[in-house]
């Protein structure tokens, strides 16, 4: 850090000591720091294996309305494509947290504060005995470029927030929910779209386990629609009901965008760019996405000519990706291979290419494939 005024050194300030004096002087110190830093990291493994062992040994709740199952031909099984429920050990993470916050649940409350008529504290129990529900959920970080990975679809076990804010009764001309980590890490989500119908959860589950530790267990919050910068807060221990005009999540300062919702995307996973295949019949396959709206279709282009409709999966639900997979005739070359999804109130994907700052990355995923003879 950087000096505090009036700490430089004083000019009156004592001769050194004789070097050796200093050299045990220093070593002594630094044995002090090695040892502080050591029980320290001692402390946090104990905290964290405690934390690992209860949530271990955790049984989650049935949920009252069980996620609809998954439609029939919605995994197309298509050799070198990503699954349709992502496992919890392939989730992507992306946060600000150096260490993982490592929350007792027995511990853990969560408080509504704010622009409410009545300010609440939910603990872990409480949330558990409520009635949990159970769907599946895309999420993606706003920092995922063009055919990026850092998007990831899973079950989640959850309250709906709706029903959390219904108890503490948003006052007029609030318009946003501003939530808090354990680690202090906070994001502003429009009230609407944890008030509305969409499946915004206060989750407690994830693929039928609890929450990995590095996934915010105890309890997160998922929200269909919305990048997971202005939504998708992990150990969240605080909701305060504000205005966007008082408050401002961590990373809005920082230049991204206020309100964050997903744009609609598609990606090519099958086959990888510079991949080199055999002439004939080459499938290709992938995932398009538009969380909360849901995808209509999906087309594919060849050397940028006409766009072909690819088959499209059955999604699970309009808050998940959709498979999608199409069959091309290719004789020996190089080919530039385009792909565009169109979402299901007719709006197709932009075109145009934009960084991922400051509100998600725009343009078609491109691969180039080296057909063999």
């Amino acid at each position: 850090g950087t000096t505090a005024p009036g700490t430089a050194a004083s000019a009156s300030a004592p001769a050194p000591a004789p070097a050796r004096r200093r050299f045990f002087q220093a070593l002594g110190g630094t044995a002090a720091a090695a040892l502080i830093a050591g029980v320290l990291a001692s402390t946090i493994r104990g905290a964290a294996a405690a934390v690992s062992e209860l949530r271990s040994k955790l049984v989650l709740p049935g949920p009252s309305a069980p996620a609809p199952p998954v439609p029939a031909g919605a995994e197309l099984g298509l050799e070198g494509a990503v699954p349709l429920v992502t496992p919890n050990k392939d989730f992507y993470r992306i946060d600000t947290a150096l260490r993982v916050p490592v929350v007792n649940p027995e511990q853990w409350t969560l408080k509504v504060i704010g622009l409410v008529e009545q300010e609440i504290s939910l603990d872990f129990a409480a949330l558990l005995a409520k009635p949990l529900i159970e769907r599946h959920v895309t999420i993606a970080c706003v920092s995922n470029a063009v055919g990026g990975d850092l998007i990831g679809n899973a079950r989640w076990l959850g309250w709906p927030v709706r029903e959390l804010l219904a108890l503490a009764r948003p006052k007029d001309g609030a318009d946003m929910v501003l939530s808090r980590s354990a680690d202090g890490w906070t994001a502003g989500t429009p009230l609407e779209a944890l008030t509305d119908d969409r499946d915004a959860l206060l989750a407690v589950g994830m693929n039928g386990d609890p929450l990995p530790l590095e996934h915010g267990f105890p309890v997160r919050m998922i929200v269909p629609g919305l990048y997971g910068y202005v939504s998708a807060t992990k150990w969240v221990t605080e909701l305060k009901v504000t205005r966007f005009a008082d408050d401002a999540g961590y990373w809005t300062p920082r230049g991204w965008s206020e309100r964050g919702p997903v744009k609609t995307s598609s990606r090519i996973d099958v086959p990888r760019q510079a991949r080199s295949v055999q002439a004939g019949t080459v499938a290709f396959g992938g995932v398009a996405w538009a969380q909360h709206t849901g995808i209509g279709r999906v087309e594919l282009r060849v050397n940028r000519g006409t766009w072909q409709p690819a088959q499209l999966a059955p999604g699970i639900s309009r808050d998940t990706w959709y498979q999608w997979k199409l069959e091309l005739q290719l004789s020996p070359g190089q080919y530039e291979v385009q792909v565009r999804a169109t979402d299901l109130n007719g709006v197709a994907q932009v075109e145009e290419r934009a960084p991922v700052a400051p509100s998600g990355a725009t343009g078609f995923h491109t691969v180039r494939v080296d057909v063999k003879s």
